[in-house]
């Protein structure tokens, strides 16, 4: 793999996405004519200084292959049972010709905006610290579970998204070490925070949202098919 540029883009897809309730996993499911995995590698494919993408598949994915995608530019690694696991496979794949940087993207976020990633991009390596990209929250944030418990104040919470940027060696460190010694991690940026490490906050379009549920896939579809039509 080439990793002249020091970046290289990782996209968990070792997952089964049993919310969506569908004999496929999510990120095969088709949207506006291609998968929603396609999607997402389309629109990575076209970021600035991103020449390959590695993408960490389930053992028992029977779909990857059939893909008609750029294999020069992407290619594969087992991935785990969690994604933290999925990620660091894919880190530990690049370790013979390590990248200064990793931008990792979830595979059901086919509706990022490349100008948003870019911005990312440009921010974290100017100040050579890693960051993600966010979203301010909107929404009245309650605590509880049958009953209010308590109002969050919600003037500094944000939203993660992805993708995700830290360099190659800081973020390699941090998962390996938070999962040897079993943390819970649910981002890259939760172990980069573990470890003591700065994560900046950029903020990014509020329509990136990762589709889950089948309630998704409608504004998706309709979300992407807007997008096409401005690209095109």
């Amino acid at each position: 793999m080439n990793n002249q540029h020091g970046l290289v883009a990782i996209v968990p897809a070792a997952g089964v996405g049993s919310r969506m309730q569908s004999q496929l996993p999510k990120q095969y499911i088709e949207l506006q004519g291609k998968t929603i995995l396609e999607h997402t590698l389309d629109k990575l494919s076209r970021v600035q200084g991103v020449d390959n993408i590695l993408v960490a598949i389930s053992a028992k994915d029977e779909y990857f292959q059939q893909l008609p995608i750029d294999r020069q530019k992407v290619s594969t690694v087992l991935g785990g049972k969690e994604r933290a696991d999925s990620v660091l496979a894919a880190l530990d794949a690049l370790a013979d010709a390590p990248p200064q940087w990793v931008l990792v993207h979830d595979a059901a976020r086919p509706l990022v905006d490349i100008t948003d990633i870019h911005t990312l991009i440009a921010q974290c390596t100017e100040e050579g610290c890693g960051g993600i990209l966010a979203a301010k929250v909107r929404d009245t944030i309650k605590r509880g579970e049958d009953f209010v418990e308590q109002t969050v104040p919600r003037d500094n919470l944000f939203q993660a998204l992805t993708p995700q940027l830290f360099p190659y060696q800081q973020l390699r460190s941090a998962l390996s070490n938070a999962l040897a010694q079993g943390v819970a991690i649910t981002d890259e940026a939760s172990a980069i925070e573990w470890a003591g490490g700065q994560v900046r906050l950029v903020c990014g379009r509020t329509d990136n949202f990762k589709i889950t549920t089948p309630e998704d896939l409608q504004l998706a579809n309709f979300l992407l098919a807007q997008q096409v039509t401005e690209f095109i």
